[in-house]
């Protein structure tokens, strides 16, 4: 008789941030492993901060609102928002102070070795280097300060979010003898305008020599202040609630709402005060009382604040040695340059691999289209793209050349939202039909529709894809695309569009999985159809790769799919609160995070369904906010050949024992332990695929692993 499980209990669950926490632990460990290049590791911190930056910003600050709101409800692991900042607060500074004993006991060791240097105290510069530092602060760095005193009639400034300033403790020179010393405010920022890293010269050829430029302004600060002794002077940088809260039921211009709550941003509450380990405490406490921070919000830091910088020393000239061999994305065998590619189209579907493979067939799709005399419309969705896109160019030259164009630009993609504002008006400017999005919902699918008129009628061209149409991170993102003129999938493509350009909604749908109408039960459906395979003695597998899994429903489905003896592999970058090896619970199901030179993107998920093998690619993760409040799209793979390449990829990188963390029972990620075994980087393997791909039609990969029914040793 079977025992009735709970799956839902919060104990099965891991809480959202500290597993997004977990995350940025795995991206710092690639940092401290010894066996990559020094400047890759370099990256990695840099991304470690920025990263850690963005989740302060967002959902450091929700939380703090929902105190804030007396905001009780517990989150699926049974948290309430007050304990999970209490939480988060902990693991943070642990993550901290291991980011910057990474950086000083290891990182900079390394690079000094490599005679590479960067100067932390100005006693450590010679004569000629302070030479050069005080007339690059005078002719560079002097005419872009504003130094900002703080008095009865000067208020203290607005300190913008993100930004890294100098504080300094002023006393005026001529005080009469005997009268007690006032001691005043003063701050200014270090203009973001200027390079961060300043290479100065070195005392050997064969070293490379930089300085900080707050370094720079602190040792020349006493000419901003010539009446005045400077007592103290360190760097400090806050962090502000940048998470917007739109109305979009009362605003009557969303375009101008948006870009009335960016201006909000730099206005929002100080979440996060960063400053140096050893600034005067007098300083501290005029910076706290100012700023409104908490004692728990102070973070006090052992080295430089904001270590994003560590990105620009990754390209240092004359150091290949030590970073990875640059990737070339390389053509798609089924897609000649040049040629027409509404053929290579007609001829079958196209899977394009990104960043293995180029993205240039997705620009060439828009702009033959734009050109095309036969085509008639074109139909996309935008969510992020790049500061010069091709795409746009593209669209717009469409709407010149008396196209029908249509385009879906999201406004609220979060931190792309003035760039994308950018864009609609542009494209407006052309004579594109612009669209800004739907009330209340995100428009996050990436779907692009050409009709076009051919000798046997109308016929449509859909890509669909998992990532952006953003030809910059095409380049540094793994994501999936296809080409399609498949006929019932071109329909579904053509009501997408319908539905988000006004409300017409079909009655029945061919293909395509739509958010929030029914892609959660599509998903569940697909779970559900594998448990009851299991139930019924049948071989019942599920792969599913994805950015982050949060959703307490399918979850819970996936627990109930492996008590039923469901076998399930899970490869999720980032968030999971799903927990593995908990008895007659989730021990059929394992989990792994791949951390590499590319960030991990697509969303690809296969179901065995007894033999008759399905597999889906789309832009949803399994996160509430992508099932119930966007708009996304899941689609079939419907050409065998794709679905075994998809097959393919899906089982390289559950090979993976190079780059893939591993969640433990107890909650942990570990590196896979690879000895005697031979290494699988999947990450690698797939350039090298890219690399050596017959140049034909009808190409498949030279190598093959396929997902068997059972998961293999």
């Amino acid at each position: 008789m079977d025992k009735k499980v709970n799956f839902h209990l919060p104990e099965y669950f891991e809480n959202r941030e500290l597993s997004w926490l977990k995350f940025n632990g795995r991206v710092l460990n690639e940092a401290r492993d010894k066996k990559i290049p020094l400047l890759e590791r370099l990256k990695f911190v840099s991304i470690t901060s920025s990263n850690l930056d963005e989740f302060f910003m967002v959902r450091v600050a929700s939380l703090k609102d929902m105190v804030y709101a007396n905001y009780k409800k517990r989150d699926i692991a049974g948290m309430t928002a007050q304990e999970q900042l209490a939480a988060v607060n902990a693991k943070t500074r642990e993550l901290v102070e291991l980011e910057y004993s990474t950086y000083n006991r290891s990182l900079m060791p390394l690079l000094n070795t490599e005679h590479i240097f960067i100067i932390d105290a100005f006693e450590d510069l010679n004569e000629k280097q302070q030479q050069f530092v005080d007339r690059y602060f005078e002719d560079s760095v002097y005419p872009v300060l504003t130094p900002m005193a703080v008095d009865a009639s000067r208020p203290f400034p607005l300190i913008r979010n993100k930004t890294l300033n100098i504080a300094a403790l002023l006393a005026k020179k001529k005080e009469k003898k005997g009268s007690k010393e006032a001691v005043e405010f003063a701050t200014v920022q270090v203009p973001g305008v200027l390079p961060r890293l300043v290479e100065i010269p070195s005392a050997f050829p064969e070293d490379k020599t930089f300085i900080l430029l707050e370094q720079i302004i602190e040792k020349n600060i006493d000419k901003l202040f010539l009446n005045y002794r400077v007592l103290c002077a360190y760097p400090y940088r806050v962090m502000r609630n940048a998470d917007m809260t739109i109305d979009e039921d009362e605003a009557e211009d969303l375009l101008k709402e948006i870009q009335k709550q960016l201006k909000m941003r730099q206005w929002g509450e100080v979440i996060r005060l960063e400053v140096e380990e050893k600034i005067d405490k007098k300083l501290l406490r005029f910076l706290k009382e100012e700023l409104k921070v908490a004692e728990e919000d102070i973070f006090k830091i052992s080295g430089p604040i904001d270590l994003t910088f560590l990105m620009k020393m990754y390209g240092l000239p004359g150091c290949d040695h030590l970073r990875y061999p640059s990737h070339t994305p390389q053509r798609v065998p089924r897609i000649e340059p040049g040629e027409d590619i509404f053929a290579a189209i007609r001829s079958g579907d196209i899977l394009l691999h990104h960043p293995y493979q180029t993205f240039d067939p997705v620009v060439s799709f828009i702009r033959q289209a734009s050109n095309d005399p036969d085509v008639l419309a074109i139909k996309q969705t935008l969510y992020r793209v790049s500061g010069n896109s091709p795409i746009i160019a593209s669209l717009a030259q469409a709407a010149e050349n008396g196209k029908q164009v249509s385009v879906l630009v999201e406004l609220k993609a979060r931190f792309d939202e003035e760039n994308n504002i950018v864009w609609a008006k542009k494209l407006e400017q052309a004579g594109c039909h612009v669209i800004y999005g739907l009330v209340g919902l995100k428009t996050h699918s990436k779907i692009a529709l050409v009709v076009r008129r051919e000798e046997d009628g109308i016929r449509r061209y859909v890509h669909l894809g998992t990532g952006n149409y953003n030809d910059s991170t095409a380049k540094l993102y793994t994501d999936c695309g296809v080409f399609t003129c498949h006929e019932a999938i071109g329909e579904d493509a053509t009501a997408v569009f319908n539905m988000l350009s006004g409300y017409s909604e079909p009655l029945s749908w061919n293909e395509l999985a739509l958010a929030p109408l029914w892609l959660r039960s599509k998903f569940v459906h697909l779970i559900e159809r594998e448990t009851m395979h299991a139930r019924d003695g049948k071989p019942a597998r599920i792969v599913a790769k994805m950015n982050s899994l949060c959703d307490e429903g399918i979850i819970a489905a996936l627990y109930e799919a492996s008590a039923a003896g469901v076998k399930i592999d899970l490869i999720v970058r980032g968030i999971c609160c799903l927990k593995v090896g908990i008895s007659d619970v989730s021990e059929n199901i394992t989990v792994r995070s791949i951390v590499g030179n590319f960030l991990e993107h697509s969303r690809i998920f296969y179901f065995f369904n007894d033999g008759e093998e399905e597999v889906y690619m789309g832009s949803a993760d399994w996160m509430p906010r992508n099932l119930d409040r966007r708009v996304e799209i899941l689609f079939p793979v419907l050409d065998d050949g794709i679905k075994e390449q998809l097959k393919h990829i899906l089982a390289v990188e559950l090979a993976d024992n190079t780059k893939a963390h591993v969640l433990g029972a107890d909650g942990n990620y570990e590196k896979i332990d690879k000895r005697g075994k031979a290494l699988v980087n999947s990450q690698q393997q797939f350039c090298d695929e890219a690399d050596k791909a017959v140049p034909k039609a009808g190409h498949v990969y030279r190598e093959r692993v396929f997902i068997p029914a059972e998961p293999a040793e």
